[in-house]
This record gives structure tokens, sequence and C-alpha cells, in this order.
């Protein structure tokens, strides 16, 4: 598309303005999402073929019909999209005189379109002197200018519509968040925290659909992690928010819930910064380099070298290599980084100096001698140096991936976790002490572990994904703290175990979102780039319309409630062993158990179809020769179509 519009000259970054006097459109929108970009591929499609005819093309009945056709498909589509133009102003009345300037140059630009390209009677034109496609070529593009640049205006401020939907959802939900935090009853907390769980699908519909929409791969990793973190967050509000009402004394409680409902709004803030592209400090704020983006940089300064013997600074050069062995005392200062990694990395970095030194003494001695190009030996001293870098990179990558591959093994018994849940179920604040330095430990280890990983990840979304997983383990191991320490104080309070519980499970969330983090990392650096699993969950959604992902989701989050209120009411009944109460709690459990099972496990198998398809088509035309070959592949294909009978049933 941005080379299409550049062509009719509207500009590569979608800036609307206006060539032919009717209206000043240098509005310096930039086009941010597919959605927009998609509608006007068409659009720039018919214009391109109108533009580009040639001045000496044969004028036969057949071309003039093909380019009338065009002509009159491209103001017919105008005059459709200007309605709904004209409709989202009407209704829209901050939007109005934009929207409907813009439709008013939309539609002007169409018709002048549809009188260029009437060339049905081609020699009468030409006789009465009206200009057509054939003969003025100029006025074709200036139409086409209009019409792309006002189009583009109109698809931008219906645009600026949905962002004003998701900051009115994130609104909703800030105010029933300080009503769900100054609550005093149960009653009160469970009727507004059923108002807040549909706010909260809403809202989550509303971002999930503007993620999906977003081009900027960033925007859409930071969208990714701001989500990710209100959708856990929501079981802990609920969970934390409960402890403390049946607790309101209990100053562990207060801490935890507290830290949830910060940790929300931060969340909500960062979304809404990303739809409108703005910080609510006024700053924008730039992601740290990493040593992976470094690396990059200097590379192509170094190589750049070659073809600059006279405009560039090889002092900037060395400088940029002193900032970056800087960075690298990451890895060297770490007190988990073992002797003979920490001397690897330290004479990898004192090789790329040594090269990087004789690469620019080659490079003045080539100023010196006045040469237009690299020398022989200038340009073995580039070969070598990006050698040498690599090497370093490909070090430092081999130790952070070790790392977090050896702490995912520690962690994944989650022994420390179970022993705060014990000791908290005992009642003793000593073990939990004990317990929780330990969880510390592990916490920092993994905080510093996503900082490694940060800096060779390779891509700026991954490392948005790295940050969010540093960020994570850091807020979580306190909460999981006080969530314990609540629990020793009240050892038989169901209600804060379950909190307790929820705190560990996000914990265990976490540790499979960075096994999932580290994969995508090592296809990078071994050149197996996918696509960048920016939901940070380990199952994909499900292809569902609208409709039904909004019903499922409140569903769940009754369920949750009803569930988890029946628990809440049951701990003030005297008579704990009653039949009727064991009934409750069981029906209760297992109709929030069916969901989950719904939600995760068929799912996940679900997500296996596509390869499988892929895999029996492929086994389908692959040729085979001999009985023994013909045998295979008939056993395969059929294994193949039995995977995909089972997993269909199962949906």
């Amino acid at each position: 598309v941005a080379a299409a519009v550049t062509l009719v000259g509207v500009g590569s970054a979608g800036m609307a303005s206006s060539p032919c006097g009717g209206g000043n459109f240098d509005c310096g929108l930039e086009i941010q999402t597919r959605s927009v970009e998609q509608t006007l591929i068409p659009l720039v499609s018919q214009i391109t073929t109108l533009i580009n005819h040639k001045d000496k093309l044969k004028k036969t009945e057949k071309t003039l019909r093909a380019i009338q056709r065009v002509g009159q498909a491209v103001s017919v589509a105008v005059g459709r999209f200007v309605a709904v133009g004209e409709a989202i102003a009407a209704e829209n009345e901050d939007l109005k005189d934009e929207m409907g300037l813009a439709c008013f140059e939309a539609r002007r630009a169409g018709t002048a379109i549809a009188q260029l390209t009437d060339v049905s009677s081609l020699e009468q034109c030409e006789g009465d002197g009206r200009s057509t496609v054939f003969s003025d070529r100029t006025g074709m593009v200036k139409a086409a200018r209009m019409l792309l640049s006002s189009v583009t205006k109109v698809l931008v401020l219906a645009d600026c519509i949905v962002i004003k939907q998701i900051i009115s959802s994130r609104n909703k939900v800030l105010v029933t968040l300080e009503q769900l935090e100054r609550v005093s009853t149960f009653q009160e907390f469970v009727q507004i925290f059923s108002q807040f769980g549909n706010e909260m699908v809403e809202f989550a519909h509303l971002t999930g659909d503007r993620q999906n929409d977003l081009k900027d791969e960033k925007k859409r990793a930071r969208m990714a992690a701001a989500r990710a973190v209100l959708e856990k967050c929501t079981m802990m509000l609920l969970t934390a928010s409960k402890t403390c009402l049946r607790h309101p004394d209990c100053e562990s409680a207060r801490i935890n819930k507290e830290a949830v409902f910060q940790r929300m709004r931060l969340a909500l803030e960062q979304v809404i910064e990303i739809v409108t592209d703005t910080r609510s400090d006024g700053e924008a704020k730039a992601l740290p380099v990493s040593i992976y983006a470094g690396i990059k940089d200097f590379k192509v300064k170094v190589e750049g070298l070659r073809d600059s013997l006279c405009c560039v600074s090889c002092e900037a050069v060395a400088a940029q290599l002193e900032a970056l062995m800087e960075k690298t005392e990451d890895f060297t200062d770490s007190a988990y980084t073992s002797h003979e990694q920490r001397e690897t990395i330290i004479q990898l970095c004192q090789i790329t100096r040594q090269e990087t030194k004789q690469l620019i003494n080659t490079w003045r001695h080539a100023q010196s001698l006045k040469a237009k190009e690299a020398t022989d030996e200038m340009e073995l001293s580039i070969l070598k140096t990006c050698q040498s870098i690599s090497d370093l990179r490909r070090e430092l990558h081999k130790v952070a991936v070790g790392r977090a591959t050896e702490l995912l093994k520690l962690h994944s018994d989650h022994l420390v976790l179970k022993a705060l849940k014990a000791s908290g179920g005992d009642g003793n604040l000593e073990a939990v002490a004990d317990y929780a330095g330990t969880l510390t430990e592990h916490k920092e280890q993994l905080v510093e572990t996503c900082r490694l990983l940060c800096h060779i990840s390779g891509t700026e979304p991954l490392e948005i994904t790295c940050i969010h997983a540093e960020e994570t383990f850091r807020v979580i191991g306190p909460q999981i703290i006080s969530a314990a320490q609540t629990l020793a104080l009240h050892p038989t309070s169901k209600i804060a175990k379950e909190n307790l519980d929820v705190f560990c499970e996000a914990w265990e969330s976490q540790l499979c979102d960075m096994a999932i983090l580290l994969k995508e990392i090592n296809d990078v650096f071994e050149g197996r780039r996918g696509k960048h699993s920016a939901n940070l969950k380990t199952v994909k959604a499900a292809k569902l319309d609208a409709e039904e992902q909004t019903t499922i989701a409140k569903l769940g989050l009754e369920l949750c409630l009803f569930t988890s209120d029946v628990d809440s009411e049951v701990e003030r009944w005297d008579e704990q062993d009653h039949e009727m109460v064991r009934l409750c709690q069981i029906i209760s459990s297992m109709a929030y158990s069916m969901y989950l099972f719904t939600r995760i496990l068929i799912l996940s198998e679900t997500e296996k179809l596509s390869d499988a398809c892929q895999q029996l088509q492929v086994c389908a035309k692959t040729p085979v020769q001999g009985k023994s070959a013909i045998f295979q592949k008939v056993m395969q294909y059929n294994s193949y179509r039995l995977f995909l009978y089972i997993s269909e049933w199962s949906r």
C-alpha cells in the first residue's frame, strides 16, 4: 500500500494532503492498523490501474469498456464509503466537521475520476474539449491524490472512534475498580465484582481486537503484556479482596490486595498509552539498548567503513564498542556466572577490542593513501572484527540460555511453593519466613536471567516480552510471600488458602511462559524465526466469533465467582461436615473445573489440527514405490486421518 500511495503522491506513511486546492488535508496522521491498510488496498489497486495506462494505448472498444468499468467501480465504492463516513460523522459530534470535510473531498474526487473515465464516446469528448483519462493524465493523478488522502483521513478518523471506545471502556473499569477497593461487605463485593467482570470482558474484547490490528510489532508485544497482566490480576483481585474482607485487620492481606490493584491500574494505563501512542508523563519511554541491538548496529557501522573512508569517525566506532563492552558486565558481574564463562566472555571482549583497534589503524592508513575504496588489509580487518563480535554474541547467548534452562529445570517441581503452602496451612510463621527467603532468592535469579535474555533475545518484541517476564517475577514473588503470611496467621481460612493458590499458579504460569519465550529466542538465534506468540500463553485462543468469546468469558468469571462465594459462605457454617455443604462444594468445584477443561485441554488438542492437515496433504501427495514404502505411507496416512477424526470429535 505504501508504495502505491507514494506513486500517486500521498506519502509512504499514509500522510493525507489534498493537492487539488479544495481543503487542507495535511493532517500528519499515520496508518497504524492493518484494517485501515487492508481497506485501502483495493482502492489503490484500481487507481494504480487507471494512472499507469499507456499514453499511446490502442483505444479499442474493449480497452474503453475496461477503463470505464474501473472508473465506475471506484465511483460507486467511494459513494458507499462516504455514506458510511457521513453516518459516523452524524453520530460523533466531536469528529463531525473533520469527517464531513473528508467525505466531501472523497465524493468530489470520486466524481472526478468517474468523469475522466467516461470514455464511451471518446471522439465526441475530444470534439467537445472534455478531458478524459487519455487526454488529462495530470488531472487523473490529482484526483487520485485527493481520493486517497481523503479516504485515508476518513479511515483514520473512524479509527479514532475505536480508540475512544477503548478509553471509555477503560474509564468504566477504573471507576468500578475504585468501588471494589472501598467495599466493606461480601454482599456489596459480589455485586460490584459481577459488574467488574462484565466490564473487563468488554475491555478484553476491544483490546484484543486492537492488539491483532496493530501494525507495529513492538506495540503488539506491549499490548499483549498489559493484557496478560489484567487477565491474571482479575483472579488475584478476587481472592485478595475476599481475603482482606474476611480478615480486615490483617496487614499482610492488605498489602497483598493493594499490590494487585496497583498493578492493574498500571496495566490499564499502559493499554491507553499504546492505543493513543502517548505517555502520561509526556515523554516517550525508549527501551534500553540490548547487547544484541548494539552488536547489530556496531557491525553495520564497521561494514560501512569500507564505503565511507572520508566521512565516518573511527572514534565513534570505538566508543560504541566500549558501550557494548560495558553492557557485558551484566553477565560478568553476575554471581551466578561460572568462573569459566566469565573468563571466556572477558577474553572475547579483549579480542574484539584488539580487532577493532587494528581495523581503525588500517582504516587510517587507507585514508592517508587517499584510497578510493577499502584495501585488502582493511577488508580482512572488517571480517575479523565482525567475526569476533559474533563470537562474543554467541557466547553471551549460550550463557543466558543455559542459565534460563537450568532455572526452569530447578523450579519445575515447585518445591518452594509447596513448602510455603504447607507451612502457611500449619500456621508456622517461622517456616514461612524461611521459605520466603528461599523464594526471594529464586525471584532474584529469575529476574536477572530475564534481564540477560533481554540482552540476547534478537527482536524488539521478544525484548518487551523479557521485560514483562522480569517485572512479573519481581512483583509476584513478594505477593506470594504476603499471601503465605496471611495464611499462616489464619491457617483455617479457606479464602486465605485459595488466595495463596492463585498467586502460586500465576508464578507457575509465568515459568511456562518463560519456557516458550526461551524457545522463541533460540529460534531467532538459529534463523528459524517464527511468529512471535504475542498472547504470552501456552494455548492459543479458539477461533470463536466475538459473541461466543464474550459469552464464554462471562460464564467463566461467573463460575469462578460462584465457586468462591460457596466457599466463603461455607466457612461461616458451624457444621463443616454437613452433607449439603459437601455436595455444594463438590458441584461448584466441578462446574468450574469443567469450564477450565473446555477452555484449555480440548483447545490445546485442536491447535494440532493445522499441522496434522498439512502433514496429511504432504503424505497424500508424496509419490512412493515398492510394497514396503506403500504400506508405510498408507499407515501414516490413516494415523493422520484417525487423529483428525478424534480431534474433530473432541471439539
